[in-house]
């Protein structure tokens, strides 16, 4: 088999999987199924392509293979399949807009039902949607890989025996289960932007996976604000992820980015993106904060950030989404714009709170900001603390160099 036709088998895996899956599970309204076709499906393009070549269209001919696939089983199986518990496809129950029933969007909403806790949920999603492996799921939430398959498993039983709909949500459903499924992928992408263990900063197969589930759904309901806010969040951040690794794989801190080398093509696009929902209704949690992130790729060096606006913006992200970590950032803004003095002063009341107690960042900051005051044996308490937090490789490694910098003071 040649490379080129590996690569284009693996390159339709990454775009389409989502679209076979799903256009397959419509069919079959049985998820187990539907994976198992849409998998012979791809196993017999590396047979197949590279006799006839990589077909025009390859999501279509993957689906078909899927679909064929899975009809052969459904006659041959239609007695014991007709006892069993199946999605109900509720096809009477029209979608809330003209084009709204994509099987890809009827998967997503699937996989992010309430019924589902969010763990099942982030699962599914990767696993289904996104077309990652159980091993890939596993250690991305750092568990055995046996005990996501049976996460995934349990999740998908659920789905059959209470009889999930295999449909977009009514439209007087769709406000509160959209923000479900954005939640999902912001998770994953934050996730993937920072990730919790490992030798790598960023878990590219995460973030990636988060963006083309944002590119789908707006994609399918362009005219939503909230996802239109998220989408130009995530290519705003993209835009700066390889600026920030050293050739060495030394972290990069934002003041220490080579800024001529952030994608202006995702920046445009996110820009674009960002003006489109603030101008749709009222900003959303996902505009504000692509609306930070803009401050910062808008500025074309570190000292000229507009500290001041990124403080009023999180204040408003603080009334949309209250959250110590939103907090903990207006704190680090906060000591950019007024100094570490003051930015210490806003740490204070965070250091009480039980959400924050075992988190890295916390402490990483505090032991910046003293850092910067020379309070240098404070400061080494503060890295060894954060140290003692943090389980990624390259961010234990940048802590490490600051706390040996300040231990020599």
């Amino acid at each position: 088999m040649t490379p080129d036709i590996t690569a284009a088998v693996a390159e339709a895996h990454r775009t389409e999987w989502a679209r076979v899956f799903a256009t397959t599970a419509q069919l079959t309204r049985d998820l187990d199924l539907a994976e198992e076709c849409a998998q012979d499906a791809y196993a017999q393009a590396l047979l197949t392509w590279p006799r006839t070549g990589v077909p025009d269209r390859p999501g279509a001919w993957l689906t078909t293979i899927a679909r064929n696939r899975a009809r052969d089983v459904l006659r041959r199986e239609s007695n014991f399949r007709r006892a069993m518990p199946l999605l109900v496809s509720d096809e009477a129950v029209p979608g809330p807009e003209d084009g709204l029933d994509d099987d890809r969007l009827r998967l997503i909403f699937t996989c992010c039902h309430p019924a589902l806790g969010r763990d099942a949920q982030v699962a599914l999603t990767l696993r289904l949607v996104c077309g990652l492996s159980t091993a890939e799921v596993a250690r991305a939430y750092l568990v055995q890989e046996a005990t996501m398959a049976a996460r995934i498993t349990r999740a998908k039983k659920k789905i059959a025996m209470a009889r999930i709909p295999y449909r977009v949500p009514a439209p007087d459903q769709l406000a509160e289960r959209v923000s479900a499924v954005l939640e999902v992928v912001h998770l994953i992408f934050t996730t993937g932007h920072a990730a919790p263990t490992g030798a790598h900063l960023v878990r590219r197969d995460l973030t990636g996976s988060a963006i083309r589930l944002a590119r789908i759904l707006h994609l399918l309901m362009p005219g939503d604000a909230e996802i239109t806010g998220l989408l130009a969040l995530l290519l705003l951040i993209e835009a700066r992820m390889e600026t920030r690794l050293s050739e060495s794989g030394r972290l990069l801190l934002l003041s220490e980015q080579d800024r001529s080398r952030w994608d202006g093509q995702l920046i445009a696009e996110g820009t674009a993106l960002l003006t489109d929902a603030l101008r749709r209704q009222s900003p959303t949690r996902y505009a504000v904060e692509a609306a930070i992130a803009a401050v910062h790729v808008e500025a074309r060096t570190w000292e000229e950030t507009d500290w001041s606006e990124i403080v009023s913006l999180y204040g408003v992200l603080l009334r949309l989404w209250p959250s110590p970590v939103v907090e903990l950032n207006r704190a680090v803004a906060i000591g950019f714009r007024d100094g570490p003095a003051a930015g210490l002063d806003a740490l204070v009341p965070l250091l009480a709170d039980p959400a924050l107690a075992t988190y890295g960042y916390l402490s990483a900051v505090r032991a910046d900001f003293l850092r910067r005051l020379c309070r240098w044996e404070e400061a080494a308490g503060a890295y060894e603390e954060a140290l003692a937090l943090t389980d990624n490789e390259v961010e234990r490694a940048f802590l490490t160099e600051r706390l040996r910098e300040v231990q020599a003071r």
